[in-house]
This record gives structure tokens, C-alpha cells and sequence, in this order.
């Protein structure tokens, strides 16, 4: 079993951190989309260094876990909308 830790922010520094998580999962999604593809949809894009779609697909969705397991916690403490 992996160690847990808890970590005490307030809300303004969680929507902050779950803004740049959902960024990273967007970056590698769009990542996986060019290695894929080999077109960029998006000017400001920068390609994340990795070996292949798969590998991308794969960090893209560690992210989204990340925000999913946040997002549960948060509706588990009362007082959050």
C-alpha cells in the first residue's frame, strides 16, 4: 500500500493546484494527439518529452486520477459546493 499524506490548503490554493493538475492532463492528452497525429491544434502547444502516444495517454490519465481522488475527497468535507 502507497503512504498517504495530508495536506491542509484553503480553497483558494486547491482550486489553484486542481487548475495546474487539470493543465498537465490537458498538455499530455494534446501530447499523445501529436504523437498520434502529427498535427498541432493549438499555437501555444508545446509536445511533453516522452517515447510514444501510449506512454502520453498513460500520464495524461495518472493526472486525471489525481483530480478524480481530489475532487471525492472534496465532496466528502461538508461546506464544499
Amino acid at each position: 500500500m502507497k503512504d498517504r499524506i495530508q495536506i491542509v490548503l484553503n480553497r483558494h490554493d486547491l482550486g489553484q493546484l486542481l487548475d495546474g493538475l487539470r493543465n498537465r492532463a490537458e498538455v499530455w492528452g494534446k501530447t499523445a494527439n501529436y504523437l498520434e497525429t502529427g498535427i498541432n491544434p493549438d499555437d501555444f502547444f508545446i509536445c511533453e518529452e516522452c517515447n510514444d502516444p501510449h506512454e502520453a495517454r498513460c500520464i495524461a490519465q495518472h493526472y486525471e486520477n489525481i483530480i478524480t481522488e481530489i475532487e471525492n475527497q472534496i465532496k466528502k468535507q461538508r461546506g464544499w459546493p
